[in-house]
């Protein structure tokens, strides 16, 4: 569920020799499943373990995940990285925004996965999101963009050159193309 790296770990083992006999890590997730999830790491004594938390053992501490976190946890990585500006622990999970939907799930579940772990984090640095609306009958998703994107003059390109060449890679056979909503129906969002 969670790769913690030989540094993270000595970093984690340092950390804890400084707290009360059996403190371990705790890895959470706050607003799980949401745009604004945040992942976070926290110290945990052993009275703060609940019986529904999974215990991950690691090199001379476990890592305690609350049942309603470990899905969003999957594939999460922890590091200790030293750099010129000093060292820093550093977390990534890529499902703690969308939870991980299996290869066989239904196409709308798996463009939506998509859209919340790989293209709306992109958008996110420009102050844009897209949200599918529709999939077709006749094979494509119908998406609105949001945010920053409203009005922005490369949303064509972003559109066609990022999103559907991403999409179409990621289900070659099941996807024929992406539209914008806005090209389907005009209102006081449409640009032309």
């Amino acid at each position: 569920m969670i790769t913690i790296s030989e540094e993270a770990q000595a970093h984690f083992v340092k950390l804890l020799s400084k707290q009360e006999s059996g403190t371990n890590i705790r890895v959470f997730v706050v607003n799980p499943g949401t745009s604004s999830a945040e992942c976070g790491v926290s110290y945990c004594p052993p009275d703060a373990v609940e019986e529904t938390d999974t215990r991950l053992p690691f090199n001379g501490f476990d890592a305690v995940v609350d049942e309603e976190s470990a899905p969003y946890l999957e594939e999460a990585e922890i590091d200790y990285v030293t750099d010129q500006m000093g060292s820093q622990l550093t977390l990534k999970a890529p499902n703690a925004k969308a939870r991980k939907v299996s290869d066989d799930a239904p196409l709308i579940e798996r463009i939506n996965y998509m859209i919340e772990s790989e293209i709306n984090p992109q958008l996110a640095s420009h102050g844009g999101n897209v949200v599918l609306t529709e999939l077709t009958d006749d094979g494509y998703a119908i998406l609105q963009f949001g945010g920053g994107c409203n009005g922005c003059s490369m949303v064509d390109v972003t559109l066609k050159e990022g999103i559907e060449k991403q999409m179409i890679e990621q289900f070659a056979g099941e996807l024929k193309g992406v539209r914008d909503a806005t090209e389907h129906q005009a209102g006081e969002h449409s640009y032309y």
